[in-house]
């Protein structure tokens, strides 16, 4: 489903980085795929160039078939395909849930304000939280946000699902719930790229867990093997360090 060659990226300022040091990694659909490893060695930075919201110097990042560093490709139709659940909520604040959940689907995929309802309804419900769809944002706690999101994400029935460190914003106690709705979207077979601290999720719920620092893939592998017995010492470092 994602396929990545030779991926890189620099930032220039203030001094040239190498964030993202020829990186190849393959996500298979219906696979569960999490990142893990210290601030700055470029989980995030590889996750926003999947939909291209970092445009990386060189390589190739394949959508099914579909090249999103090609010049002449339609990122936005990629994009389309590709949902994206971010550490803040980004939900419109004007709006009502269940209007943060339609207004893509009528921009984008021009369905019918019935469907899109409907829809919108049916993943509030797949996420816990269809009893607040007249609630404003502000209304909700940060677990209930970052489920909203969620569903936001889901509405525009993507191939592939990204998330980028979703609890990393939230009190302690509403971590579980967001990590439920994963839970149950990995169960139903979505094709998912998590970069996450929640060890115990990547445990539980990975089909692969990749360890990442310094812009490299550093290992790759099962999270029993990894967790278990990882190969390298820079893994092994790292995890002492946290579990």
């Amino acid at each position: 489903m994602i396929k990545i060659r030779k991926l890189n990226k620099f930032f220039y300022h203030p001094a040239t980085l190498h964030a993202l040091k020829s990186i190849d990694l393959d996500v298979h659909k219906g696979e569960t795929v999490v990142i893990i490893g210290p601030s700055g060695s470029g989980k995030s930075t590889l996750l926003r160039c999947v939909n291209r919201l970092e445009y990386a110097e060189g390589g190739d990042i394949f959508i099914e078939d579909k090249n999103a560093l090609d010049p002449k490709c339609d990122i936005n139709a990629i994009r389309a395909e590709v949902g994206m659940v971010f550490q803040s909520f980004n939900l419109f604040p004007h709006l009502s849930v269940l209007e943060n959940v339609t207004l893509a689907q009528l921009a984008v995929r021009h369905r019918k304000k019935t469907e899109a309802e409907r829809r919108a309804m049916a993943l509030l419900e797949s996420v816990g939280i269809a009893e607040k769809h007249s609630a404003s944002p502000d209304q909700l706690s940060g677990g209930q946000q970052q489920r909203v999101a969620i569903a936001r994400a889901l509405a525009m029935d993507p191939k592939v699902m990204l998330f980028d460190e979703p609890t990393s914003a939230l009190d302690p106690e509403m971590v579980g719930e967001v990590l439920d709705a994963m839970r149950k979207l990995a169960k139903g077979g979505m094709t998912m790229l998590v970069v996450t601290h929640e060890m115990g999720f990547a445990r539980e719920v990975a089909d692969r867990v990749i360890f990442m620092d310094n812009g490299v893939i550093i290992e790759d592998s099962s999270p029993g093997e990894l967790f278990s017995n990882p190969r390298h010492e820079r893994t092994k470092a790292f995890l002492d360090q946290i579990l």
